[in-house]
């Protein structure tokens, strides 16, 4: 009978970022909720397609709102207590956020529910390391894989438990951390070029899989660049496969397992 060797397994667990790497959040979910948030405060602010992509680069809601208002709409910098209006408006954005999911408006990208469940099923860990909000990533999970979805990550890292985001590693340190492993163990899923310079800071084997919005980005030092993680029956296109040769166009342990022990 064939036994796995389970003592020269090199991958421990994978930690994945959320929003454009679990779901397509941002262009359905996040930039419609500030919308609607700008509107319920009466401002006369949309922040379109374009717009979002490059506020984009400004990883948190809270910073993000920040940076808008330095840029675009300087005069609101003499606001009274900025600093709470602003997060009184991401409360307002967040809550229109989490009527999206409720909705079930914003599905998991393709091969996502199927690699946690498979990774659950060997004994490996899985992980969130995330700059949006505790709240975003439960309603995320909640609306996509039930109401048992948070008991399947071993360690949740998300939004202001860190003092610095994404690109700074310090998500990534604090959920290494956590599970008491090394970065040579784990690998990192990201759609962005701040994840992965975050993943890399924290010396953490990258996977990247891209979205419309992320594209055009920078991906120097990811293992591997795909469309999105895949299935048996729809398959990710490869954008760049650093040195990793795919046997089959669906991301699974195996795959990852590889990565890892090629990065290292």
């Amino acid at each position: 009978m064939h036994t796995i060797n389970t003592h020269t397994r090199s991958l421990k667990a994978v930690l994945f970022d959320v929003d454009g790497t679990l779901a397509d959040t941002e262009q359905d979910g996040h930039r419609p909720a500030f919308n609607a948030a700008f509107k319920e405060f009466g401002l006369t602010w949309d922040w379109d397609i374009p717009l979002y992509g490059k506020l984009l680069k400004i990883t948190g809601g809270k910073e993000r709102i920040r940076f808008y208002i330095e840029h675009y709409m300087p005069e609101e910098l003499d606001r009274p207590n900025l600093d709470e209006w602003i997060a009184s408006l991401h409360k307002t954005k967040t809550s229109h956020f989490k009527q999206l999911m409720e909705r079930g408006d914003i599905p998991l990208r393709p091969g996502v529910k199927r690699l946690i469940y498979e990774l659950r099923d060997k004994g490996i860990k899985i992980a969130i390391a995330t700059t949006t909000t505790p709240e975003n990533v439960t309603y995320l999970l909640e609306s996509a894989l039930g109401k048992q979805a948070l008991g399947l990550f071993d360690v949740i890292g998300a939004g202001d438990i860190v003092p610095q985001k994404k690109p700074a590693p310090d998500i990534y340190l604090w959920v290494l951390d956590k599970l008491g492993l090394e970065p040579s163990e784990c690998i990192a899923v990201e759609d962005s070029e701040n994840g992965l310079l975050a993943a890399r800071a924290a010396s953490l084997a990258t996977l990247i899989t891209i979205n419309n919005y992320t594209c055009e980005q920078n991906f120097d030092g990811a293992a591997a660049i795909l469309s999105d993680l895949g299935d048996p029956e729809q398959h990710f296109k490869q954008i760049s496969n650093g040195s990793i040769n795919f046997d089959k166009n669906w991301v699974d342990t195996q795959i990852l397992e590889k990565i890892v022990k090629e990065s290292s």
